[in-house]
């Protein structure tokens, strides 16, 4: 199962249907990031595709009939409200429309009253909603799907849509499974359930039945289960880019970094279009310095070569040689950049003093040495404020019962520090943060077992871990989502704690093909995870995706989404601790 792979089998079918010839590219806001994800703009060129246009920002130009109109759209009602109006006054020759997911028979019969010019000669639905950001992991970008736990309903639909599609793209005829504690869980499973259910024929006569496999499965998974991934610092490639700088549709911003080349003021990382960044996503911080330096060594030896024109056999070799070294510039010059920031901010911020603790504070239990430790952080002036209340956070999770906890006097540190500052509003966002992450994910809010404290089998575990020592001390946490997803391969994932929808269909057989969704948002940490997962488990493939792809703060974002406007008594009983 791979969804870039899907992906592009799709956009491709697009650019090929349409015949040779000048071809326009039309999109909505989604679409055109569904699009940018998977193919670079040199690629799309390639396939005679020379304009790209939003039908929510139409051109100027007027005379384009010599074109070819690819029309690759959501199926949303202001998106046929758009495109109704686009047919009635046809700008271009002919149309090849596409559809991400299903379109009901009204808005076709809506499309085909308004061409009246007869220009439309293709209209198909293709299943190419969702963010293709890696093999194994996809996105919808939705940062705030819940109103305490209740879905916005619209986003409700768009991600029990976006479902449907990565099912038929993947040609899976998967059984759903939820967790039987989550409510929102419960509702998106049932969503799902009935959209597959709605289109039985389109899936029978794209979807051949094979009963000699086990049945796929869709896992539906509640990020309130674990919310201590998304508060660590990271140090593989991928997931600390995303932490410190922000990843966004495969682009990072480094228009902040002083003395940029304009150039490189916005990069593409992706795992597709970039080798470097491909082989090295999952490498710690330490092993990417040492790549980065490989890498400038062979760069600068191509460099000498190029200065070597001295025949017309040289002057031949540097002709066909120059984009492939052009290429080779442009990727050392965009890692060096980026790591050389990353570098700067651990740095300038102790990360590595914070994240050890953060990693201690998650692994393991000792509270007196953990509160000692943390209470000299939050006094350091070289700190981050969002490290300081990030640490207060992952305390208040993982000593919530603990008889000597000492969380308001924590947040007073917090407050002192704020007004020793001078600081404002950002530093009263840090003095709530700790306090929502518990009102959104302490042990109430939560099913299962996080820190390992009732299950026999993970205290041994732990027990053992502890004895023998960790490899990196900045990487010992594992998610909680890797003993679900190992659970649900040996089938040890218990039934009543995560039921099948309309029973089990899996005839008692260990799946194969599993896709995992977790409401509320997945981590780059849990893709690696589910990376090594599938490498440790040949014949078992596993896709992961959630409402959006986390950092810290965007995790912030979510819980303060969740929690607005909801009553809270548990904050009371914080203050009175």
């Amino acid at each position: 199962m791979n969804v870039i792979k899907a992906l592009k089998m799709y956009i491709t079918k697009m650019t090929e249907e349409s015949g040779p010839g000048m071809k326009v590219i039309l999109m909505d806001k989604e679409t055109t990031s569904i699009v940018s994800m998977v193919y670079s703009q040199t690629e799309i060129l390639q396939k005679e595709v020379y304009l790209f246009e939003r039908i929510d920002n139409p051109s100027k130009f007027d005379n384009l009939k010599h074109m070819k109109c690819i029309v690759f759209l959501r199926p949303t009602s202001e998106n046929i409200a758009l495109l109704s109006r686009e047919l009635r006054c046809p700008k271009y020759g002919v149309y090849f429309i596409y559809f991400s997911n299903v379109i009901s028979k009204a808005d076709i019969k809506t499309l085909a009253e308004c061409d009246e010019q007869e220009a439309v000669r293709e209209v198909q639905e293709v299943f190419a909603d969702y963010l293709a950001v890696d093999r194994h992991l996809f996105s919808f970008n939705i940062v705030g799907c819940l109103h305490g736990r209740s879905w916005n309903q619209n986003h409700l639909q768009r991600v029990s849509q976006g479902l449907l599609a990565l099912v038929m793209s993947l040609k899976k005829r998967a059984v759903v499974r939820y967790e039987a504690s989550s409510e929102p869980c419960a509702r998106l499973a049932e969503r799902v359930r009935d959209l597959l259910r709605r289109e039985t024929v389109l899936i029978d006569n794209s979807i051949p039945f094979n009963g000699d496999v086990p049945t796929p499965i869709l896992l539906i998974l509640d990020r309130r289960d674990d919310p201590v991934t998304p508060l660590l610092n990271q140090w593989t490639y991928q997931a600390m880019v995303h932490e410190l700088l922000g990843i966004s549709n495969n682009r990072v911003s480094l228009a902040h970094v002083p003395d940029v080349h304009k150039d490189f003021k916005e990069v593409v990382l992706s795992s597709e279009q970039d080798e470097f960044y491909a082989k090295n996503l999952y490498s710690n911080f330490g092993e990417i310095g040492q790549t980065i330096k490989s890498l400038m060594e062979e760069f600068q030896r191509k460099a000498k070569s190029h200065q070597k024109v001295e025949s017309i056999a040289d002057m031949k070799n540097f002709v066909e040689t120059y984009p492939l070294f052009k290429k080779m510039s442009g990727t050392v010059t965009k890692h060096v950049t980026v790591v050389g920031e990353l570098s700067a901010l651990v740095g300038r911020h102790h990360l590595l003093e914070v994240s050890e603790l953060e990693q201690e504070i998650a692994c393991q239990s000792d509270h007196a040495k953990h509160l000692q430790r943390l209470k000299a952080l939050i006094g350091k002036e070289s700190v981050r404020e969002w490290d300081a209340a990030k640490l207060v956070a992952l305390y208040a999770l993982r000593y919530e019962k603990h008889a000597g906890n000492a969380l308001p006097a924590l947040l007073d540190a917090l407050r002192a520090r704020a007004r020793a500052r001078a600081a404002g509003g950002a530093s009263e966002e840090c003095v709530r943060a700790p306090v929502l992450a518990l009102e959104w994910g302490g042990a109430h809010a939560r099913k299962t077992d996080l820190f390992g404290l009732q299950d026999a089998v993970k205290i041994t575990k732990r027990l053992f871990k502890g004895l023998n020592g960790v490899e990196n001390i900045y990487t010992q946490h594992t998610p909680l989502l890797k003993d679900t997803i190992e659970d649900l391969i040996k089938g040890k994932l218990r039934e009543n704690l995560y039921p099948t929808l309309g029973g089990d269909e899996t005839n008692g057989r260990r799946p194969q093909d599993i896709i995992v969704f977790i409401v509320g948002g997945v981590t780059y940490e849990e893709s690696l995870c589910v990376h090594q997962i599938n490498q440790a488990n040949p014949g078992v493939k596993v896709v992961l995706g959630g409402t959006t792809i986390h950092n810290s703060s965007s995790f912030m974002e979510e819980i303060k989404s969740a929690m607005q406007g909801v009553h809270r008594t548990h904050t009371r009983h914080i203050r009175n601790v």
